[in-house]
């Protein structure tokens, strides 16, 4: 089914439960916090999906996924480190913050030339990451993400942030 394989498939689930679970941190208290159990899920899955993502390879070598790969691990770290360091005073949560939800921007790129390409069966949406359709629809998400991401840092620099959401 869908021409996957069972390890794309786990890789495929592990994907899944750090997209829904960034997001729904991201909805409920407007920014992702490596210090609290959902932004340690939400990292250490994202980290398994990355590693996992180089053991797929349609083409039999690496590819610009891989290179997105190599660019949300290191953003990834970043925005950790941002959650840790006191360098950019008040701003630092809200810089870690943004690195965060720029992760999660970047499981849609993948997500979306994964399933379009494959649906529907025997008649997929798009040819590959080159299509039209897809870019459009890349770039739409980013123009959302970008808006969110404005509405997150009003909301953080307001202290809009849940109190169930621990300071680190």
């Amino acid at each position: 089914m869908l021409n996957i394989t069972p390890f794309g498939w786990f890789h495929t689930a592990i994907s899944l439960v750090s997209l829904f679970g960034g997001l729904y941190a991201l909805l409920r208290f407007h920014d992702i916090r490596y210090a609290t159990a959902l932004g340690k899920t939400y990292t250490w899955f994202t980290v398994a999906t990355c590693l996992t993502s180089f053991f797929l390879m349609r083409t039999g070598k690496l590819s610009e996924a891989h290179g997105l790969t190599v660019l949300t691990l290191l953003v990834l770290a970043i925005a950790v480190l941002l959650g840790r360091n006191a360098v950019l005073g008040s701003w630092r949560h809200v810089a870690a913050s943004l690195a965060f939800t720029l992760t999660v921007y970047f499981h849609f790129i993948p997500g979306f030339t994964e399933t379009l390409t494959r649906v529907p069966i025997g008649a997929p949406l798009v040819s590959g990451p080159q299509d039209p359709l897809l870019q459009k629809l890349v770039g739409a998400t980013f123009l959302v993400f970008l808006v969110g991401m404005v509405l997150q840092v009003r909301a953080l620099r307001r202290g809009r942030v849940q109190l169930a959401h621990p300071a680190t």
